[in-house]
């Protein structure tokens, strides 16, 4: 593929990770989302549908992984990047997950700070803004 059409592609699959982000409460089953939006300090918590609150935490985070591997796969055109970008993936999905239950599960706390930046890393495409100057530094 040429360049203009890689580049086409990304700038789509930016869009896509931007359609996740807006169409988030529509999408995804995820009380959390408004208990963030609001002044959270001393609010009460949300009740949670755990199993359900989780397997669309997987499932965001799932397509955001997709969605950024495509990228970095236009990007840099190189199996050995996507390869290695999908074992960062899964081991920050799997640490991740394990404190966000840890933390919801033991947390009697009313700051709810360290659960707000947990949650943030799993339904963000945050490990992409990572990723790409990463590689770019190393490719030179």
């Amino acid at each position: 593929m040429n360049k203009a059409v890689n580049i086409l592609l990304v700038i789509i699959l930016f869009v896509l990770l931007a359609a996740v982000r807006y169409f988030q409460e529509a999408l995804f089953y995820d009380p959390l989302i408004l208990f963030f939006k609001s002044n959270s300090v001393g609010a009460s918590f949300p009740e949670l549908q755990v199993p359900k609150f989780y397997i669309h935490l997987t499932f965001r985070f799932v397509v955001n992984t997709l969605l950024s591997l495509s990228v970095l796969w236009f990007l840099f055109q190189k199996w050995e990047i996507v390869k290695l970008s999908m074992v960062i993936y899964t081991f920050l999905f799997v640490l991740l997950i394990v404190a966000m239950v840890l933390i919801l599960t033991f947390s009697e706390s009313t700051d709810h700070q360290l659960l707000f930046y947990v949650r943030r890393f799993l339904i963000q495409p945050l490990f992409l803004l990572l990723l790409i100057p990463a590689y770019y530094f190393v490719k030179r």
